[in-house]
């Protein structure tokens, strides 16, 4: 090993030890040996400590003894006499750089609270995410076990230019790696050139500011530490395990950027025992042989043009990337991506214009294969800050493809439109929502391009199930509302498929976790009486999802043992709920939403919400944009509750789940409905008058309320009671 980064290393680990042992002493001073010390939200102590040391640093006074095992571990200094070779004490004096680190940020966390956001998410006037907590860990680190995201680069320094960082950050995000980012070079950082290039940060895009300074690099290798202990189940302590974990199953790299430092060649040092090379764009000294690498420990002088190339090269990473012939970036790291305000150059649906998805099935004389036609205005013809209408239609067609298999084509389309940066994409069926930004157009983002996406995509992820797919693209107002009917009879008839299904007589539901980019706890699953909230799945589609894609996110679930049948709670669904939501749900309820119900996403088609002086509860819409009695309108319901939460009051369902006959069974069922928009009462008429004659209450849609009645439950509280509404004579709602 080169004696330069040897000797570097080696001064740098002193330093930061020097550190970290007068940063303790001032906190002992100040606070003494008892104050409680860590990382907020986890229960792995300090982790690199806890993990390779198998020490628990749980107040100010156990970091003592950390500090002397440091020392004594740390090896001299480099004299010009020092006998080869020179790796072994550069490994220590990293590995000795991760447990100061740990120290150092432990007592930050102490001197200042809120210097970490401990958010997912940058504020407006912090950008600085810390240590992942443990909600962190068992949402993002599951990938790094299924492949979802193969691995992470962390990013010392910035890069020359925020165009230059914009571009490394994009190629990294599409081979759907993770960005950790810390420290500073010449006055910049590359979170920062980041957001100065109009680039979105924080855990939902991949693209981690962790902290300011090199110090966070260490939230880095915590993060990959706790994985190894996490999810390959090794106990703390035992270090070997650990690095040999990290080296065969995170594919993750250093990536310095600018004039390395002491601290920073300690930093690669530490990196390197976790099995991660490092690839510098400054011309170090380099260590090519291999041995705790995969291939080479350090590579340098790499253009940046090829910094991302090589680093995945070196690291020994096998990237699957399907290329779409799109002018915008494309992959999962963009699915958490936003778009809002002033960045809105077209939305489209979301109660604002209507807007429709529908995956057809037809002769494959009438389907040419990778035809793609915009019908009405495009991108070209339109301001930005536009609104249009929009129905997307794909037309499929193959000798093994089945009227079953339409809905399972046609709920891909949600996250492939938001796989292209510069997209968002919420709901489905009649109620999308898809919003472009100005950034995305600027590069060339047509309309089309969505055709060229689910083309390429669904050919790609289903091409056994059918032979050809055109895509047809309306936006034209008068031939989107026509489309609506049409689709709105076909989504009638799905539905219908279920009708005479009960819950008791199947010992399988199903999962779905299609929305967990919005709303990361949600794990919705559907049962034959329980429809998708989202409306485009029921029982039947799942089956047929996990037939063609036994990997998907529509999984079988084994109810089990019954825990509360009236609520409908069992165990084997608790216990699904609580791996697939990494342990952020343990239980929910099917059949109430006044006792823990549901979560709740943001595709949700209507929200039910306890109406207290009524005794009822009433339910909304999406495309309803009025004022409710419960005090709040869909969207501000939905951005309450909607993401992944289980809200006691409140839950999202389907439209057609209200005419199912365990909707809200727990809670009284239909006969507790006092309110809902008089759009939705008009759509469900036929099913909800069928229901209330089986309920013995044959005029029940007339006792229900609607906007032309009020809009709070004083207003429509006298309504009820002339009509004799049949919730004002039951129990409490919350008795």
């Amino acid at each position: 090993m080169s004696k330069i980064i040897a000797s570097a290393a080696i001064r740098g680990a002193h330093k930061i030890v020097d550190n970290a042992e007068s940063k303790w002493k001032q906190a002992m001073d100040k606070w003494g040996a008892n104050e409680p010390v860590g990382f907020p939200n986890t229960a792995y102590y300090l982790p690199i400590i806890y993990g390779i040391l198998g020490t628990k640093v749980e107040k100010l006074g156990d970091m003592e003894k950390v500090l002397k095992k440091s020392r004594a571990i740390l090896p001299p200094l480099v004299k010009e006499t020092h006998h080869l070779p020179y790796l072994a004490p550069a490994l220590d004096a990293g590995m000795v750089t991760m447990f100061a680190e740990e120290l150092i940020e432990a007592v930050r966390y102490l001197e200042s609270p809120n210097f970490y956001t401990k958010t997912e998410d940058i504020k407006p006037d912090n950008i600085w995410l810390g240590a992942a907590d443990d909600i962190i860990l068992r949402k993002r680190g599951i990938e790094f076990v299924d492949g979802t995201a193969p691995g992470f680069a962390a990013i010392l320094g910035a890069a020359p230019t925020k165009e230059i960082a914009a571009r490394i950050a994009q190629e990294l995000q599409q081979k759907n790696l993770y960005v950790f980012m810390c420290a500073e070079y010449n006055g910049k950082r590359f979170s920062e050139q980041l957001l100065e290039a109009g680039v979105q940060i924080g855990w939902p895009t991949r693209l981690v500011s962790f902290g300011p300074d090199v110090s966070a690099a260490v939230f880095a290798m915590g993060f990959a530490t706790r994985a190894a202990m996490s999810f390959g189940g090794i106990e703390a302590g035992d270090f070997r395990k650990i690095l040999i974990y990290n080296k065969d199953r995170v594919f993750a790299f250093a990536l310095p950027m600018g004039y390395v430092t002491d601290e920073w060649y300690a930093n690669a040092a530490g990196a390197i025992n976790w099995g991660f090379p490092v690839i510098a764009d400054t011309p170090i000294p380099e260590v090519l042989p291999t041995g705790i690498c995969t291939y080479e420990h350090v590579v340098s002088n790499i253009p940046h043009e090829k910094l991302v190339a090589k680093a995945v090269e070196v690291r020994g990473l096998k990237v699957t990337v399907s290329e779409v012939p799109i002018p915008v970036a494309f992959g999962a790291a963009f699915e958490g991506e936003r778009v809002r305000g002033e960045d809105i150059y077209l939305e489209c649906g979301g109660g604002r214009t209507q807007m429709v998805e529908w995956v057809t099935s037809k002769p494959m004389n009438e389907v040419e294969d990778g035809k793609i036609e915009v019908i009405g205005p495009e991108v070209t013809d339109i301001k930005a800050g536009s609104r249009l209408p929009m129905a997307i239609t794909v037309e499929v067609a193959g000798r093994e493809m089945q009227e079953d298999y339409e809905p399972i084509l046609e709920r891909q389309i949600h996250h492939l439109i938001n796989y292209a940066q510069g997209s968002m994409h919420i709901g489905q069926r009649d109620i999308a929502w898809i919003r472009i930004n100005k950034q995305a157009v600027e590069k060339g983002f047509r309309l089309h391009h969505i055709g060229t996406i689910l083309h390429a995509k669904l050919h790609h992820d289903f091409g056994r199930i059918f032979d050809k797919l055109q895509v047809k693209i309306y936006t034209d107002k008068d031939k989107v509302a026509q489309l609506v009917e049409q689709a709105r009879a076909v989504y009638n008839k799905r539905d219908m498929r279920i009708e005479g299904m009960t819950d008791e007589s199947v010992e399988t539901y199903y999962s779905c976790t299609l929305c967990q980019s919005f709303a990361p706890s949600h794990v919705c699953v559907i049962s034959p009486e329980r429809t998708g909230l989202c409306g485009s799945y029921n029982w039947m589609d799942c089956k047929a999802s996990f037939e063609i894609n036994p990997t998907g996110p529509n999984q079988p679930v084994v109810k089990g043992q019954p825990i509360d049948a009236k609520l409908g709670q069992w165990k084997g669904v608790n216990d699904f709920v609580t791996r697939t939501s990494r342990g952020k749900i343990d239980h929910y309820n099917f059949y109430s939403l006044v006792n823990d119900p549901m979560t709740t996403c943001g595709c949700c088609e209507a929200i039910a919400a306890v109406l207290p002086l009524c005794n009822g509860v009433m339910t909304v819409n999406r495309e309803y944009t009025g004022e409710t009695p419960c005090g709040m309108k869909f969207t501000t319901l939905a951005g309450t509750i909607g993401g992944g939460l289980s809200t006691p009051g409140f839950v999202g369902h389907g439209k057609y789940n209200t005419t199912q006959r365990k909707f809200l069974a727990g809670d009284g069922g239909l006969l507790r409905m006092v309110w809902m928009p008089k759009m939705l009462k008009e759509e469900l008429a036929d099913k909800l008058k069928a229901r209330a004659i089986e309920l013995g209450v044959p005029d029940l849609l007339d006792k229900i309320a609607d906007e032309t009645i009020g809009v709070t439950e004083e207003a429509i509280l006298p309504f009820l009671t002339e009509k004799g509404h049949p919730a004002l004579t039951m129990d409490p709602i919350l008795g």
